[in-house]
């Protein structure tokens, strides 16, 4: 079931839009909640968003609050990242992963550990 798969990164200006898939190529994500973690460039992995199995709990970093949005399609076997207003600062590689418990602050602090988790990510590049 792990690691999963993201896309849907690139080349952005300041103020643009992405939208992230991250989905599973073998198992169901239906009963785990997934994180969203971004990698900026010499700086540890940290938790940007993640959404509960359901889609009931929803959490943010401060740093993305107001500007992205999770959303998550059981049916699809897909969770979504929509960044919106995007700024040099979310510059960096974007893994989803499943959180350790719940959705939460705390989850989105601690970042799972074990190279399993972890796919190949996907680049978004914020630049003018």
């Amino acid at each position: 079931q792990w690691p999963l798969l993201e896309s849907g990164g690139g080349l952005v200006q300041p103020g643009g839009s992405l939208k992230l898939s991250c989905t599973a190529s073998k198992g169901t994500l239906e009963d785990r909640a997934i994180g969203w973690f971004r990698q900026a460039p010499g700086k540890e992995r940290k938790g940007v968003s993640c959404i509960g199995s359901s889609g009931g709990m929803i959490e943010y970093s401060d740093s993305v609050k107001g500007r992205f949005t999770i959303s998550r399609d059981n049916a699809k076997n897909t969770v979504y990242l929509q960044m919106n207003s995007l700024i040099p600062d979310d510059t960096g590689v974007y893994y989803c992963a499943p959180t350790v418990g719940f959705c939460s602050a705390y989850a989105l602090a601690k970042p799972p550990t074990g190279n399993d988790y972890w796919g190949q990510g996907t680049q978004v590049t914020v630049s003018s």
